[in-house]
């Protein structure tokens, strides 16, 4: 993913087919623009002070997500339930077939 000058995100990169690459692939600058994608903006900013790339996302448990990133509960168990939860399953059922 790239962003644009205008601000907006370029998915091309990271999309293929109508899915997202394989997230082990992405650099902490994909992990940040996914998240400011995917409407959280300000949250983003925890996973480039942390360096989350690709790898590490998907290594991280529930507990990381909420007490690691330092960011509010509630955005929190949104991110970890309906991103990286989902994005962990697809990387393994890609790896599997």
């Amino acid at each position: 993913m790239e962003t644009k000058e205008n601000g907006s995100v370029d998915t091309k990169s990271s999309v293929g087919n109508g899915q997202l690459s394989d997230p082990a692939h992405w650099a902490v600058a994909d992990v940040v623009n996914y998240f400011k994608a995917t409407g959280f903006e300000e949250q983003a900013n925890a996973f480039q002070d942390q360096e989350i790339d690709g790898k590490s996302l998907l290594l991280m448990t529930r507990n990381d997500v909420l007490t690691g990133l330092s960011i509010k509960l509630g955005p929190a168990l949104k991110i970890y339930e309906y991103h990286v939860k989902p994005l962990q399953t697809q990387h393994l059922k890609s790896n599997v077939s």
